[in-house]
């Protein structure tokens, strides 16, 4: 496996969610065993010496990835969720996307001070999720060591946002 592959399992739907987008669809990277191993390698290469105590995933195919990076680095996964799925006190921020608004919940006690988190999601668009969930986390105290996506659209300039922090994308459109 290796990047033109699995920029060949992506699929691209158009005019999803709404027309003139091409939506990136990479349910079939995670149908596929080989692609989602070659993934979650390439984090493992990435991070495996970077001190993380956390990954940290947003929801919801962050989900995917960051948890079984998390459980291959033997660390804690902490769900960034959409709001009312939290079943305890929780840090909330609202932030812009790219058709709407939208907000991001954590617990209050998912991280503290002590933590180095790697941010894990599948796209980096516009990078307002993104950016939301790395001030959501250091407003736990927790120190952010890097951003990893699966895939990024280079031409809607998200890294931008997200200049402070190293940030790490397999598939690059």
């Amino acid at each position: 496996m290796d990047i033109d592959q699995l920029k060949g399992i992506v699929r691209d739907i158009p005019d999803f969610p709404k027309p003139g987008i091409l939506f990136k669809d990479i349910t079939p990277l995670v149908k596929d065993p080989d692609a989602l191993r070659f993934i979650v390698g390439y984090g493992l290469k990435l991070f495996s010496e970077q001190n993380i105590t956390a990954v940290a995933g947003i929801e919801a195919r962050g989900f995917i990835f960051g948890s079984l990076i998390a459980w291959e680095l033997g660390v804690s996964f902490i769900p960034l969720r959409k709001p009312g799925k939290l079943p305890y006190k929780i840090r909330e921020i609202s932030y812009a996307t790219e058709y709407s608004t939208a907000s991001l919940e954590i617990h209050e006690d998912a991280l503290s001070s002590k933590d180095n988190v790697l941010l894990v999601d599948d796209l980096l668009a516009t990078g307002g999720s993104a950016k939301a969930a790395c001030d959501l986390i250091e407003q736990l105290g927790a120190t952010i060591v890097a951003c990893f996506f699966v895939v990024e659209l280079d031409f809607l300039n998200g890294k931008e946002i997200l200049k402070e922090y190293p940030v790490h994308s397999l598939l690059h459109y």
